[in-house]
């Protein structure tokens, strides 16, 4: 293992065009679960599947019960950024980052500091009328009992892409922009099974792809350097 992380950290010493990739592994060390880990979401028992209620469709025919879901699991009280998100604002702040590529909703990279952050299925900390599309404050949907509603009468919904919902394309142009032109891509806590985002990493043209998870993916092959590990772990030594 240290000779990975020295290699990792003479490409990083190397490049000054770095793009970071991540998903929900850069946040699991924060105490965020998993959608797809053994305690994750997904294998947790509720009425419906959470993938169902967290859909768009789920929302409107259902709003009561998807925020009941939503301020049970995804309402984050304490939670902290880790050595992940620190580490990566610190790389940006040496202006060898260029930016952050997430699939996370937290927040987290930005309250660690990073200023370049790309959040590829939005965040929980927008909310707006899905009726009007009137912004409206987070805090006060986080806080609210029951289904928030504008003062137009409709109903508020976090600012997040829910399932059969399509990504931003400006997020995913300017995604692509940034991979297409990086130098060393770095790609961690994430399974890259989840698409159209894992599918961005095919747009890399550059000699160093490195993969940091605790599983094998599917692009493992086609890595500089793969390394079996966590994240934070990982980027805490370089």
């Amino acid at each position: 293992m240290d000779t990975k992380i020295n290699e990792l950290r003479k490409m990083i010493e190397q490049s000054d065009n770095i793009v970071f990739f991540g998903g929900a592994g850069v946040s699991t060390e924060s105490g965020i679960p998993d959608f797809r880990s053994a305690d994750g979401l997904y294998n947790q028992k509720y009425k419906f599947p959470p993938e169902q209620i967290l859909s768009g469709s789920f929302l409107k025919s259902n709003p009561e019960v998807f925020y009941e879901f939503y301020h049970d699991k995804l309402v984050l009280h304490d939670v902290k950024p880790n050595r992940a998100h620190y580490r990566l604002a610190a790389l940006e702040a040496e202006r060898k980052l260029k930016a952050v590529i997430t699939q996370n909703i937290d927040g987290l990279h930005q309250l660690a500091g990073s200023k370049k952050v790309l959040e590829l299925h939005g965040t929980i900390h927008r909310f707006y009328c899905s009726s009007c599309g009137k912004q409206y404050p987070a805090e006060k949907a986080n806080a609210c009992i029951g289904v928030p509603r504008c003062a137009c009468g409709g109903v508020v919904r976090p600012d997040v892409v829910l399932y059969g919902e399509q990504l931003d394309d400006d997020v995913l142009t300017e995604s692509v922009r940034l991979i297409a032109a990086a130098d060393l891509l770095i790609v961690g806590g994430t399974s890259l099974n989840v698409y159209p985002a894992a599918g961005l990493i095919r747009y890399y043209k550059g000699n160093w792809l490195v993969l940091i998870n605790k599983e094998p993916t599917v692009f493992d092959s086609s890595a500089s350097l793969v390394i079996y590990d966590k994240i934070g772990d990982v980027m805490a030594q370089v």
